[in-house]
């Protein structure tokens, strides 16, 4: 246990007594005000999210004024929740403007001082203390160290150096020739007289970092006088694609005066494509977006419903399930960190347990919703035109007029926007700003929506309106509704134990891998993995009411199909089963209706010739929302059109019928939903089970099951979950999905639970072993064993795509500098000189006539939306056909080359911050799917200064590097050292750009700065950037 601090120490700063007991070595955190007592637990609290909040709020102790109700308040955090309190919203009511105004930023406040430095207001007798810290001494270094800097690249003292430094955009070709540039030194005064002591690059001084240029003087006299200039030459030459920066430090003497100066002039290139460069450039400068709160609709026009509303026969009305006033406030008021504080203390309950559990989901799910309107508002139009289409209602007949609405992103679904949602609709010139119409979406296209308005709406086509988007509550509502079947609340479901095991044991596959002769394989190779194998066996043997059976399968080991394996099983050897068949999204439900009918024949790599099942056996239910020309012509047949063309379904006595009804997980409640007895279906299939919330799994679970349903879920919890927006439903467990919570409990253990309660599938068949073995022994204890096709996994050993053909290694790390940009008022970041690099390597890999592979044979992953974007319209040309996703786009699927885009690269060196730097980035799961989607070559292409700034990426960087897969300039630090968990690599990288920043002033022999920089502050917290900002690379899931 550490010692005490010694308490004369903290309070007169210093200790005389010799036999002092307590600790002196102190550390303390200017930013909380507290003392630490060791080392580890000053870098334990530099992490903590107390510490994170105050340090990451850049308006920290900065007063902002609120005119309305004359009153200050310190932080962004604190005027925001003013702005939203019921006091100001009223005094701005009564005062006839918005609640949303701009905070004032008064310099002078009684008893405060401003520090121009920091940014801040310090009460008057915490100013002296407020000097003396860290924080304050860092930023006064570096405004030092600017000042040096601007002051070394002035002319000075009669000297000039003259030329252009900046290469800007050097092609590659003409990079690896060299290109050059000349400069001059020259002395401008008639009696000046100089002589060139020294120059050096800085990149050759301090850590020794990768620099294209190379100077050179012509001549050998290195005096310069009033016309004798000395002349010399930069040479930029480098076979490396990105940006390079260094500084030319030239050391002068006047002969005369015998006095020293420095002049510096920077060098810079980036060494990529001009047409891409020009091409890709930020269109509109980037401005964050100001976030206007949107006044209420207080009055809406109902539009016309769509007709596939009403395609379902429900039975009874389904639950508004309205947020309840006071938790509405209290989602809305605060702090992040305080919002979850509230919740936990007045809202959820202290034990989460079959009691309670559907109150603790119902809080998280009204959370994530809050967020989701919130979200929403960024696709709000301000300027849109609504064209008239005549028409003719499917069904009445009459004639009907249709608007049509362009959205901008909708092919790419943000939004997204499906039959039967509500978009309002309000005219520029309206006095009424209350007042809206309700447009019912009808048809959805590629780039616009058709919307029908009330009959007392008309739009000329001269006229502009505003558009809100609304969020479709049926999804969350069918959740809530879930959250309320109270008949269903099954400890042996919900909370499964040990005592929920079936006392009957299940039978073990034998070592020899004989198929038990109870049992047909459709897919014969399934009776060669073991695991498969198992699972299936587990699965058909498990009695009537037993616990959840998990299937864990890790990527490319055949869950899918070890699962609609298990469902032919149990069809063949009950002939009473029933099986309802779910999914998060519609193609993995499409999916598994393909495996389980005949059209599992196409591409599959079964072996058996058996048919699949029938139309009178399967049935596809398909919410109505969905376009038909949405669906496979092969799955049409097993679903349902009304007369009017929409999804819906057959009549009760046939649904009854059909021994397996597919369909999404939350289209699930069509089954529930049209009177289905609970207890049909003797079994209840959960596929990707990982990337659905607990609720959405619940849908079929707890609006069928009963005391003997069997529940089977399939899916892998390493990789990544489902997609939650509001951060304090994440940070309250939302974001967790059923299985993984299954997989938490003692029950589901590994080996323990072997055969009873889960099996882990082991058999990889996609990747080349190289590319499985770090996320195997990251993530999946070893345990996985590469089975793939030879001929397919080692597809590129000992070809030039490889960094050393000899070493066979199939994984290449592109290190490249680049630039995060950004425009118009989207955050999310695109990177030009990365788009350069992965166009560059497609043309490569398809001008290949060696090893041919086609566009489908290639994936492009890039965890932001802009890159995405970037990329494809730089692909257009080259390879059109290529997929480029985000990482949620490549769960499941699997292509021979796979090509990462990780973004992020920054130079600032001094304000590195690993949250914000690495973003996205820097998140396990994320990283997990990234890296397994490849089956013989993945290539990474990214800054390593900023990616080993995570520990998880600089582990796999170490792994690349020492297995000779790198390309580029070499790493900044060692390879072969053991990685710090813990992490903390953004403070050494802080400290050695501080390092390097003092050393350059102390060249410059103008001052001399002692101490080192152990902190700075991190940038803005999610409290301080719009939450919508946020989530704007998260993709919008369609789940109906």
């Amino acid at each position: 246990m550490p010692k005490q601090p010694c308490s004369k120490l903290l309070a007169e700063g210093t200790c005389s007594d010799p036999d002092c007991g307590f600790e002196h070595n102190v550390l303390s955190c200017e930013v909380c005000g507290i003392f630490l007592p060791d080392e580890k637990s000053y870098r334990a609290h530099m992490r903590s999210r107390r510490h994170l909040r105050r340090a990451n709020d850049d308006t920290f102790g900065r007063i902002h004024y609120c005119s309305l109700c004359s009153r200050y308040f310190s932080g962004l955090s604190h005027w925001r929740a003013h702005v939203r309190s019921k006091k100001h919203v009223k005094k701005a009511s009564q005062q006839g403007v918005p609640p949303t105004i701009e905070p004032e930023y008064p310099l002078d406040i009684p008893g405060q001082r401003f520090c121009v430095l920091c940014e801040q207001h310090v009460p008057e007798p915490q100013w002296q203390r407020h000097t003396e810290n860290r924080r304050h001494k860092s930023k006064e270094r570096y405004a030092i160290f600017k000042s040096a800097m601007d002051e070394a690249q002035d002319d000075k003292n009669g000297a000039t150096v003259s030329g252009e430094f900046d290469f800007k955009v050097v092609e590659l070709s003409d990079a690896l020739g060299g290109v050059s540039v000349t400069g001059k030194m020259e002395a401008t005064e008639p009696l000046a007289r100089f002589t060139l002591v020294k120059h050096q690059l800085t990149s050759s001084q301090g850590r020794a970092t990768y620099s294209p240029f190379q100077v050179t003087l012509v001549g050998t006299n290195h005096t310069i006088s009033h016309g004798l200039p000395l002349s010399f030459t930069v040479t930029m030459k480098s076979k490396y694609l990105g940006r390079s920066e260094d500084r030319l430090e030239m050391t002068f003497e006047d002969t005369k005066m015998r006095t020293q100066f420095m002049i510096v002039r920077i060098l810079r290139v980036t060494v990529g494509s001009k047409s891409d460069q020009e091409t890709l450039k930020p269109k509109v400068p980037y401005t964050p977006r100001k976030r206007v709160e949107r006044p209420p609709e207080s009055s809406v026009v109902q539009g016309e419903p769509a007709p596939a509303l009403n395609a379902i026969p429900y039975q009874g009305k389904l639950t508004f399930a309205v947020i309840p006033k006071y938790l509405a406030e209290h989602l809305q008021t605060g702090t992040t960190a305080e919002i979850i504080e509230n919740l936990r203390n007045l809202h959820l309950p202290a034990v989460v347990d079959s009691q309670t559990y559907s109150r603790h989901f119902k809080c998280l799910f009204w959370a994530e919703e809050v967020q989701m309107e919130h979200d929403l508002e960024r696709y709000d139009i301000h300027d849109a035109e609504l064209m008239r289409h005549p028409s003719r209602d499917v069904v009445s007949d009459r004639p009907v007029h249709y608007y049509y609405l362009k959205v901008p992103g909708l092919a790419e679904k943000r939004p997204s926007v499906l039959i039967g949602d509500c978009i309002l609709a309000q005219s520029r010139n309206s006095t009424d700003k209350s007042r809206w119409f309700q447009g019912i979406v009808h048809v959805v296209r590629k780039e616009e929506v058709g919307l029908r308005f009330h009959h007392s709406f008309s739009a000329n086509p001269s006229d502009r309106f505003q558009v809100r988007f609304k969020l479709n509550r049926i999804p969350m509502r069918r959740q809530h509704q879930a959250m309320d079947y109270t008949v269903f609340s099954q400890d042996r479901v919900l909370f499964p134990t040990e005592v929920h095991v079936p006392t009957t044991p299940i039978p073990r596959v034998p070592r020899n891998g004989t198929v038990p002769t109870d049992l047909r394989l459709r897919n014969t190779l399934v009776g060669t993995n073991e695991p498969q194998l198992q699972a299936v066996l587990s699965i058909v043997k498990s009695e009537p009411g037993s616990l959840p059976f998990v299937i864990f399968g890790p990527p490319g080991t055949g869950k899918t199909v070890t699962m609609v394996e298990a469902i032919f099983q149990i069809l063949n050897t009950n002939p009473s089963a029933r099986i309802l068949a779910c999914a998060p999204s519609n193609s993995a439900a499409d999916l598994i209706a393909a495996r389980l009918t005949s059209a599992s024949n196409k591409g599959s790599s079964t072996s058996s010739t058996s048919p699949g099942l029938t139309k009178e056996q399967l049935f596809r239910a398909y919410a109505p929302s969905r376009s038909k020309s949405q669906v496979e012509l092969e799955l049409l047949d097993f679903a349902y059109l009304n007369s009017s063309g929409h999804f819906s379904v057959p009549p009760m006595a046939k649904m009854k019928s059909f021994r397996v009804i597919v369909t999404t997980c939350v289209s699930a409640s069509i089954v529930s939903g049209i009177g289905m007895p609970r207890g049909h279906f003797s079994h209840i299939f959960v596929d990707e089970a990982g990337q659905a919330t607990e609720p959405e799994a619940m849908i079929a679970i707890k609006g069928m099951a009963d005391g003997r349903t069997n529940v089977v879920l399939s899916g892998d919890p390493k990789q990544l979950g489902p997609v939650i927006r509001s951060k304090v439903a994440r940070e309250l467990g939302l974001e967790m999905s059923f299985i993984e919570r299954l997989m938490g409990r003692e029950v589901y253990d590994e080996d323990w639970g072997y055969g009873k309660s889960v099996v882990k599938l082991v058999k990889n068949f996609r990747s080349h072993p190289a590319i499985l073995k770090f996320p195997n022994e990251r993530f999946y204890r070893g345990d996985l064993q590469a089975c793939g096709d030879a001929k397919v996994i080692n597809f590129y050993l000992n070809s030039s795509h490889l960094v050393d053909e000899k070493k066979k290694f199939p994984i290449v790390f592109y290190s490249i500098s680049g630039k995060d940009n950004r425009e118009a008022s989207s955050p999310s970041f695109f990177n030009i000189d990365e788009v350069t690099m992965v166009k560059k390597l497609i043309e490569k890999l398809r001008a290949d006539r060696k090893l041919r592979l086609s566009d489908d044979d290639i994936g492009v992953i890039a965890p932001y939306h802009a890159q995405v974007l970037k990329l494809r319209a730089a692909l257009r040309a080259v390879a059109d056909s290529v997929k480029v996703g985000s990482v949620e786009e490549f769960q499941g699927q699997e292509r021979r080359v796979i090509i990462i885009s990780t973004v992020r690269s920054s130079r600032e060196f001094v304000e590195y911050d690993l949250r914000h730097t690495l973003g996205f980035v820097a998140n396990p799961c994320r990283f997990n799917v990234a890296v397994t989607r490849a089956k013989a070559l993945l290539c990474i292409i990214g800054d390593p200064s900023v990616l080993s700034l995570d520990p998880l990426w600089r582990s796999f960087l170490n792994y690349i590097h020492l297995s000779g897969g790198w390309s580029g300039p070499d790493p900044t630090w060692d390879t072969s050292e053991p990685v710090d968990e813990a992490g903390g690599y953004d403070a050494v990288v802080r400290t050695g750009a501080v390092d390097d920043m003092n050393a350059f002033t102390r060249r410059m022999e103008r001052l001399t700065l002692s101490g080192m920089r152990d902190e700075d502050r991190d940038g803005g917290d999610e409290d301080d950037v719009d939450a919508a900002d946020a989530n704007v690379d998260r993709p919008w899931v369609e789940v109906e």
